[in-house]
């Protein structure tokens, strides 16, 4: 591996986050369930809401979603079942939301 690659990604796995993205406006945070294939995949919404969501086209190459992941979803107007996955967040971006009552420990959740 490239030195300047190497280092790169040893700097972004050593930094402490102090603040994550919050939802903003009609957003929620959700957690992914099921894939079902494609960029499709069923998403348990902290507004205690089960969504259909996709990724967008724009997105699709950039965010590698699996169960359990955190997300931004952004329900569609029309349909409120279903919705978009805006954002990804990291391990430590997640500690942040727990330690800021944005997210609840998984036992209370669901």
């Amino acid at each position: 591996m490239d030195q300047k690659r190497k280092s790169k990604f040893q700097e972004q796995g050593e930094q402490i986050i102090t603040r994550a993205p919050l939802p903003k406006d009609r957003e929620v945070i959700g957690i992914i369930e099921q894939r079902y294939g494609g960029n499709k995949m069923k998403v348990n919404c902290l507004d205690g809401k089960e969504r259909n969501c996709r990724v967008p086209g724009r997105l699709k190459r950039k965010l590698w979603l699996s169960p359990n992941d955190v997300v931004i979803i952004e329900p569609w107007e029309l349909d409120n079942t279903k919705g978009d996955v805006l954002l990804k967040y990291h391990s430590n971006q997640i500690e942040w939301l727990k330690r800021n009552g944005y997210l609840k420990t998984e036992e209370n959740v669901f």
